[in-house]
């Protein structure tokens, strides 16, 4: 168990925003030292600067791990991610209900046996970790028991996680259904038993409008606003059908959005997942209510969803907060890194081309702006939270390869985003505690004679 108590002290090249660049130049926004020394100590970062500045107060005894051929940044933060749903990533189906149905409301029953809530946690926290992903914010399932097992895995490793249980009161199986009064007293029950316990942050959670009734949503409103500084988090305009569908549950509403809204759950650290076809006003009230977007381009490939554009949710007259997300269990991959390069096409599909500095900030201090927890993580800086990740830059043979034509740091980033994988991380650190790493000089491969030598 990692107890955030010793002193720590890497030294590589590290970069780590200072500022937002869809606001400002980039220039102006990036801090990137080619050779820096971060040492941390009871869990915080309490040096960041040159390695000619920093090494002399590196403490007696306490050995300097350097990371040549790397970069240091802040750990990955994943904005939404369904944790049990690690079973059925890759499952085949048709859209998003489809999904639901055939894959998830069945994979959720599961979670009311502790054991396998226990496991399920262990290798999500463990496949997050190997990517470099060091807060999530997750779905567990409307059983308790998914909470607990996910918040005390999560406590074994000293991680800033947050997650909350689902509250669901129609639309879905029997064995997935709470009441509106049962999922507000869980809820609560919860919140004192996780909010602020360690690293853990509680999140109410009502999965979408279409399966919680008007009471429920009342009441999952009213738990959040009853208990400051907790999350809320749910989805918005994912797909058209889900959306015809809201109208039709909530005729009397004005939109999607207006709900929410409605029902008290907009405002400052609420979450809303996609966002895919939201209006224009529908942003404008996202603005104007500090609600942020996770942005989850995998999933909303795989299942058909439509196209996101962070062009137009970072628009400068009523920008949104927004974060990167894997969504997965349909989103197709823990690392933040393929994200990133999912963010790239999908932008690129509605002709705006997301740069390598702007798609690094939605992953680590754009992500934890969406997050209110931008004075906590996703930033290399003295006083933060010591959650860092260590990327190979020759995690693999084409990317050994292809970084000796890489002309300056922006092409080093985005070769590494389009290119890398979970093999690129090679460290990742949480509370100042390695908690992964990979032996970057062993790759085991064989070829036959005739490539052996190329």
């Amino acid at each position: 168990m990692a107890d955030g108590n010793s002193v720590t002290a890497i030294r590589g090249a590290a970069l780590t925003f200072t500022d937002d660049p869809f606001r400002n130049p980039v220039e102006d926004c990036m801090r990137h030292e080619s050779d820096a020394v971060i040492i941390m100590a009871d869990g915080k970062i309490t040096e960041f600067g040159p390695a000619n500045e920093v090494l002399p107060k590196v403490p007696d005894g306490v050995e300097v791990t350097t990371y040549s051929d790397a970069l240091i940044l802040p750990g990955f933060i994943d904005c939404h991610v369904h944790y049990p749903q690690t079973e059925i990533i890759g499952a085949y189906g048709k859209q998003l209900i489809d999904w639901l149905n055939k894959y998830t409301f069945v994979a959720e029953q599961s979670f009311k046996d502790k054991d396998h809530a226990h496991e399920v946690a262990q290798v999500f926290l463990r496949e997050g970790l190997r990517c470099g992903t060091t807060t999530s914010t997750v779905f567990c399932t409307v059983n308790p028991i998914s909470v607990d097992a996910f918040f005390e895995e999560s406590e074994k490793l000293n991680m800033r996680n947050i997650a909350g249980k689902v509250l669901m009161d129609r639309n879905a199986p029997d064995a997935l259904m709470d009441t509106p009064q049962q999922g507000y007293e869980e809820s609560k029950e919860l919140i004192g038993r996780w909010h602020n316990k360690g690293r853990s942050l509680y999140c109410v959670t009502p999965r979408f409008a279409p399966t919680s009734t008007p009471e429920q949503m009342e009441l999952a409103g009213a738990v959040w606003k009853e208990h400051p500084g907790t999350y809320l988090q749910s989805h918005v305009s994912e797909n058209l059908g889900e959306i015809e569908w809201v109208k039709e549950l909530y005729p009397e509403r004005n939109g999607y959005v207006d709900v929410y809204h409605h029902y008290g759950h907009l405002g400052p650290r609420s979450i809303l997942g996609h966002g895919v076809h939201l209006t224009e006003e529908e942003f404008q009230v996202l603005h104007d209510t500090g609600t942020a977007i996770s942005h989850c381009p995998t999933s909303n490939l795989f299942l058909g969803s439509g196209l996101f554009s962070v062009e137009n949710a970072m628009d400068e007259k009523r920008p949104v907060r927004v974060g990167l997300a894997t969504d997965l269990g349909a989103g197709t991959n823990f690392s933040q890194l393929v994200t990133m390069n999912e963010a790239y096409k999908v932008a690129q599909m509605s002709g705006y081309a997301l740069s390598a500095p702007h798609a690094y900030y939605l992953a680590t201090r754009g992500a934890a702006h969406a997050l209110y927890l931008e004075d906590k993580i996703g930033t290399i800086a003295v006083g933060m939270e010591a959650d860092l990740t260590v990327l190979d830059l020759n995690a693999t043979p084409i990317l050994e390869y292809r970084m000796k034509y890489a002309k300056d740091l922006d092409e080093v980033l985005f070769v590494v985003m389009t290119l890398g994988d979970d093999r690129t991380a090679c460290a990742t650190y949480v509370a100042g505690e390695l908690l992964y790493s990979r032996d970057a000089n062993i790759r085991n491969e064989t070829f036959c004679a005739s490539l052996s030598g190329v």
